[in-house]
């Protein structure tokens, strides 16, 4: 069955475009030009991935993908824009976006990593709860949990998390962490990998993940003893 797409752009052009091209490759492409327009039609048809403009000219890119995820819409979300700050690429993944391109972009590399993230969803609904040494993240709900103790992840700490409960007593490269968590083009000199570690390591407590000097991180798959 064909994968829909939601395409939010207000740019007629680059809308144009992208729609053409996803068409071309199977996809059912459907496209609005607006905020407003974009979140009600999100929160009432059943979309498998929508492209997501930020500058679009009633509210911002960044109030949709907020009001859709405090709504609890799931849906993955490759965001378009033509700034190219860290700090707004931040904002919109730590604001719940999937991945993120910069315009001017070419449609092949758009096209490869809507395949992507519609693969890694699938793969996704296979497992809707990780649980390793007490700690337990659900995929669905986004919530995790160390014993009985609800606690909060941001976006990217939770993907973080994902990744290292996907992969318990095993070491992870800071490279893989950064790919797997933050994507393409992140300066693997960054460490970005470190500081989210030390956020998690507060979070799920400080012997859950172990530094192997010289090699990455592993997540230990028994509690440590207190």
């Amino acid at each position: 069955m064909s994968s829909s797409v939601l395409i939010v752009e207000d740019e007629r052009r680059i809308a144009s475009f992208i729609e053409k091209g996803l068409r071309a490759n199977g996809f059912v492409p459907f496209c609005v030009s607006d905020g407003a327009t974009a979140l009600d039609v999100a929160m009432t048809a059943d979309f498998d991935l929508i492209v997501l403009d930020l500058g679009l000219p009633d509210m911002n890119g960044f109030t949709v993908l907020r009001r859709l995820r405090h709504a609890g819409v799931r849906v993955p979300v490759v965001v378009l824009t033509a700034r190219d700050g860290v700090r707004d690429t931040v904002a919109a993944l730590e604001g719940g976006a999937d991945d993120y391109m910069s315009k001017p972009f070419r449609f092949e590399e758009l096209l490869a990593r809507v395949r992507l993230r519609l693969r890694s969803e699938r793969a996704a609904e296979e497992v809707t709860v990780l649980s390793v040494g007490g700690i337990s993240l659900d995929l669905r709900t986004r919530r995790a949990r160390v014993g009985p103790r609800s606690i909060d992840l941001t976006a990217r700490e939770f993907l973080l998390a994902e990744t290292f409960l996907r992969h318990p007593g095993q070491v992870l490269a800071r490279e893989q962490l950064l790919s797997a968590v933050w994507g393409y083009d992140y300066d693997p000199g960054s460490n970005i990998v470190d500081v989210y570690v030390g956020y998690l390591r507060r979070k799920l407590g400080a012997g859950t993940i172990t530094t192997v000097r010289g090699m990455g991180y592993r997540l230990e798959p028994e509690p440590p003893v207190e």
